[in-house]
C-alpha cells in the first residue's frame, strides 16, 4: 500500500515536473515566435530595397572594441532622412580572429557576440545585443538591413584525420552556440567531389551539394538564413566571393528565404556579370561600370564612359560602386564619380568613408536627393569626349534630368536637346545660376563648372 502510494507520488511529481519542462519549452517558444513577429512588424512598411540609395555601412579595419553597431545605431536616422534606403553591414557573426577579425573568416554563424570563444565574447563590431538594437533602430527609420554572407569558406576549426586527404585538415567545427557542427566531409574534398569552382585564401571549402550543408545555410527551420531574417531581422543579403561556388547556390538561397541579393562577382567583364546574375537570378555589383569610371577619372578620359556596363545591359540587376571595403582606387575628382553613379540607372551604393569623412556630406546629400526625386526613366548619353559627359534620364513618372560632367580646368557650355519644350529649367546642384528656358525643338545651352558638375531638370 505504500508501495502504491509513493508510486503515486511520484508520477505526480514526474507528471508536475514534465508540465513545468513543457511550459518552460512553450515559453522559450512563444519568446522566440514573438521576438520573430515584433522583429518583422517592425519592418512593416519598408520600401523595396533599391528604390533608394544603399549605404555601406563600414569599412576595412574600423575600430576594434566592440563600439561599431554603437556607431551605426547613431547615424541611422540622419542616413534615413539623407535618402538611404539600406544599410549594408559586415558579417557579424563570430570569426577566427575574435574580436580583431572583419568577419571574413567565419567561425560560427549562430554566435553574434553572446559566446566566449575564439579569444572573445563580443565580435569586433559589439554584443548581439547591440547589433539587435542596431537593426531595429534601422527598421524603425525606414531603413531595410542588408546581411553580408559569407559560405564560400570558413575559419577556425580543429585539426583532424581527413580521409579524403589522407592527413589531417582543419575542418573539425565545433561551435559554442550548439549550431552547425562541421567536419571534413561539409569541405572539400569530400565523398560527392574535390572541388567546386574556387577556392579562398586556403581555407576550407565548404561543399554546397552536401544536403546537410544547405540544410543548415538555407533550408532548416533553424538554418542561417531563416535565423538572420526571423530573428536577428536582416532583410537582404550580400554575398561574398561568389566566383567560389556556383550560382544556383544564391538562387536556391533566395527562392528559400526572399529578400534582396547581390553577389560580388569580382569580374569587368560585363557579359560574364549579365551570364552571372541570370543564374543566380539576383543583382550584381558592377564592376564593369567601376573600372570605366577608374578609367575616365584617373585617366582624365571620359569618352570611356560610352562603354558598355551591367547597368547598360541590366540596369535592375546592377549595383554601382565608386568605393568599397576592398577597392579605392577613383581618388581623382571622386565626387563626379558619385555625380555619375547617382544620376544613371541602377542601385547605387555611397561608401561609409566616403560620406562620413572624406568627400562633401552636403554634397553627397545633394545627388541622394537628386536620385531619388530626378533620375528616373531610361539613359541617353548626349556628349562624351575627353573632358566633358553630358547624359540625359528620360524620365518615368517624372520629368528626368540632364547631368553634365565636366573634367576640366574651366566653365564649359554645351547646347544638349532636353525632354522639354518652353521650358524653364534649373541646375538642382547649385553650381549654376543660369535658368534657361529650352527652346521649342528641346534645345538648350547649359554650363558645368570645373573639375565638377551640374543636374538640370523642370523648374
Amino acid at each position: 500500500m505504500r508501495t502504491i502510494k509513493f508510486m503515486g507520488l511520484v508520477l505526480v511529481f514526474l507528471s508536475l515536473f514534465n508540465c513545468e519542462k513543457e511550459d518552460l519549452q512553450d515559453t522559450e517558444n512563444l519568446t522566440q515566435e514573438n521576438q520573430t513577429t515584433e522583429t518583422i512588424q517592425k519592418r512593416a512598411g519598408l520600401k523595396p530595397i533599391g528604390e533608394g540609395v544603399m549605404m555601406q555601412a563600414f569599412y576595412w579595419d574600423v575600430p576594434a572594441g566592440g563600439n561599431w553597431w554603437n556607431t551605426i545605431n547613431s547615424k541611422v536616422a540622419d542616413w534615413s532622412n539623407a535618402g538611404i534606403d539600406a544599410i549594408w553591414l559586415p558579417p557579424v557573426s563570430k570569426a577566427q580572429n575574435g574580436p580583431f577579425s572583419m568577419g571574413y573568416d567565419p567561425f560560427d554563424y549562430f554566435d553574434f557576440g553572446e559566446y566566449d570563444q575564439m579569444g572573445s565574447i563580443e565580435t569586433r563590431f559589439g554584443s548581439r545585443t547591440e547589433l539587435t538594437r542596431m537593426i531595429n533602430s534601422a527598421h524603425q527609420n525606414g531603413l531595410s538591413v542588408i546581411a553580408d554572407i559569407v559560405i564560400n569558406h570558413n575559419s577556425g576549426g580543429a585539426s583532424e584525420a581527413n580521409p579524403y586527404t589522407g592527413g589531417n585538415t582543419w575542418t573539425d567545427f565545433n561551435p559554442l552556440s550548439g549550431n552547425f557542427y562541421r567536419s571534413a566531409t561539409d569541405f572539400h574534398p569530400n565523398n560527392i567531389h574535390s572541388n567546386d569552382t574556387g577556392v579562398f585564401g586556403g581555407f576550407p571549402d565548404l561543399c554546397h551539394h552536401q544536403t546537410y550543408v544547405q540544410d543548415w545555410l538555407w533550408k532548416n527551420s533553424n538554418c542561417v538564413a531563416k535565423y538572420y531574417r526571423d530573428v536577428i531581422g536582416f532583410d537582404g543579403w550580400r554575398f561574398d566571393y561568389v566566383k567560389g561556388f556556383e550560382p544556383w547556390v544564391v538562387k536556391d538561397w533566395k527562392n528559400e528565404v526572399g529578400g534582396f541579393s547581390v553577389g560580388e562577382y569580382w569580374d569587368s567583364n560585363v557579359s560574364t556579370l549579365d551570364w552571372w546574375t541570370g543564374a543566380a537570378e539576383v543583382s550584381a555589383f558592377d564592376f564593369a561600370c567601376y573600372y570605366k569610371m577608374r578609367d575616365a577619372f584617373m585617366g582624365n578620359n571620359l569618352s570611356v564612359l560610352n562603354d558598355n556596363m551591367l547597368w547598360k545591359q541590366n540596369a535592375s540587376k546592377a549595383v554601382t560602386f565608386v568605393t568599397n571595403h576592398d577597392t579605392d582606387e577613383i581618388t581623382n575628382n571622386k565626387i563626379l564619380a558619385y555625380a555619375y553613379i547617382l544620376t544613371h540607372e541602377g542601385y547605387p551604393t555611397v561608401f561609409y568613408r566616403d560620406y562620413e569623412e572624406w568627400l562633401n556630406k552636403e554634397r553627397l546629400n545633394n545627388l541622394i536627393w537628386i536620385h531619388n526625386n530626378l533620375a528616373s526613366g531610361s539613359t541617353t548619353i548626349l556628349h562624351a569626349d575627353t573632358d566633358e559627359y553630358v547624359a540625359k534620364r528620360n524620365g518615368y513618372n517624372g520629368p528626368g534630368l540632364v547631368v553634365y560632367i565636366n573634367n576640366s580646368n574651366s566653365w564649359q557650355e554645351r547646347w544638349v536637346e532636353t525632354n522639354w519644350s518652353n521650358t524653364v529649367i534649373k541646375d538642382y546642384t547649385g553650381h549654376s545660376g543660369w535658368e534657361p528656358t529650352t527652346q521649342s525643338g528641346k534645345w538648350v545651352k547649359i554650363q558645368a563648372p570645373p573639375k565638377s558638375y551640374s543636374v538640370w531638370s523642370v523648374k
